[in-house]
């Protein structure tokens, strides 16, 4: 089955949000930014439904979410640094971390083991919730 039928339905959600949707042969790639962070939470809980242990390794999101003010976080991990995941799940790429203690932007709760956030480097990414806090 060809990339393009396997992943109908997130190459259309793509599309509508005006993402780049470039299939490589074995790799599909979509990029871009999205308006909301439910639009990114909805691209991956649509990759995660067609592919459910994210194992196949066709495809790469590369979406970001259009938020700039959120509500802030702290990470408090025991002692070490918080991985930021590429996707909702342990076995997604790291693409960044946050030091303990560190307060970080909140986009959206994408469920309520993963949140979405926004390091101060502008890496955004998945996060165990367990280790954030809201900061009042």
């Amino acid at each position: 089955m060809a990339l393009t039928e396997k992943y109908k339905e997130l190459i259309d959600l793509a599309r509508t949000n005006n993402l780049i949707v470039n299939d490589a042969g074995n790799v599909l790639k979509i990029d871009g930014t999205v308006p909301t962070a439910d639009i990114k939470n909805k691209m991956w809980d649509i990759y995660q439904r067609l592919d459910p242990q994210f194992r196949s390794n066709d495809v790469l999101l590369n979406v970001k979410a259009a938020v700039t003010d959120g509500g802030k976080v702290r990470v408090v991990t025991r002692e070490s640094r918080l991985n930021i995941r590429k996707g909702p799940g342990t076995d997604q790429p790291i693409v960044g971390k946050a030091e303990k203690g560190e307060i970080i932007t909140l986009i959206s709760k994408s469920n309520d083991l993963w949140w979405l956030v926004r390091d101060v480097d502008g890496e955004e990414g998945y996060c165990y919730a367990q280790y954030l806090e809201p900061v009042v």
